[in-house]
């Protein structure tokens, strides 16, 4: 084959391969033209070769190159749980007063209270009532309001079996049947994060009503 004839060949041959594959920038994503219908051909899931007019090095593509592929894993799924949780950490982490402490040290290092009455007020635990080392065990119970929920200590005096002087601190989380059932879940869920705070407790005792902390039961959990 003479020089017109290889001319004529190689002519065909960039025709040919300009016919599949040529491609065009246009002002919002870069295309593939076909240049005899004019017609947009899209990426196929094969891998395709192609030359661009901007860059004559050899690249390769996949089908939804430009889509963003969805994530399908668990981690980005969310669990209906999850905000319950939340509430329940933000419950937990009810902000204590330091005068709870500094009034519980007091009791329980110098003896200067009979017990404590403490409760929930703008997100966090305060003091309500101090009780002299003069008050009965029948004072501090009446003087836990009968529909709202507490927290309270009380220092336990008694003598053993073998006659000696002891004492212990009693913790009491006082839910009333009456109360709020918004109340009864805020004051469950910080009493773990409020004992914490109270070093020195013996005792802890739960009461829903006045017989499940009655005298007698006081007594029998201190021995």
């Amino acid at each position: 084959m003479g020089s017109a004839g290889s001319r004529m060949v190689a002519a065909l041959t960039v025709q040919s391969d300009t016919h599949y594959r040529s491609w065009q920038k246009s002002p919002r994503s870069i295309e593939m033209v076909d240049n005899t219908t004019g017609r947009e051909v899209r990426p196929t899931g094969r891998v395709t070769r192609f030359v661009s007019r901007d860059e004559l090095d050899d690249d390769f593509m996949t089908g939804n190159m430009y889509s963003i592929p969805e994530d399908k894993s668990s981690d980005s799924k969310i669990d209906p749980s999850d905000s319950k949780d939340v509430h329940a950490n933000a419950a937990s982490g009810m902000a204590v007063d330091d005068e709870c402490k500094l009034k519980f040290l007091e009791l329980k290092t110098k003896r200067n209270y009979r017990f404590i009455i403490f409760k929930i007020e703008s997100q966090q635990v305060v003091v309500e009532k101090l009780g002299s080392p003069e008050e009965t065990y029948e004072e501090f119970a009446a003087s836990l309001p009968a529909d709202e929920c507490r927290y309270a200590v009380f220092d336990y005096d008694f003598i053993t079996n073998e006659n000696c002087q002891k004492s212990k601190i009693f913790f009491i989380a006082w839910s009333p049947d009456t109360s709020r059932i918004r109340s009864k879940m805020v004051y469950a869920s910080s009493k773990d994060r409020f004992k914490r705070e109270l070093d020195g407790i013996q005792v802890e005792l739960q009461a829903t009503d006045p017989s499940e902390m009655s005298f007698d039961i006081i007594k029998s959990r201190a021995l």
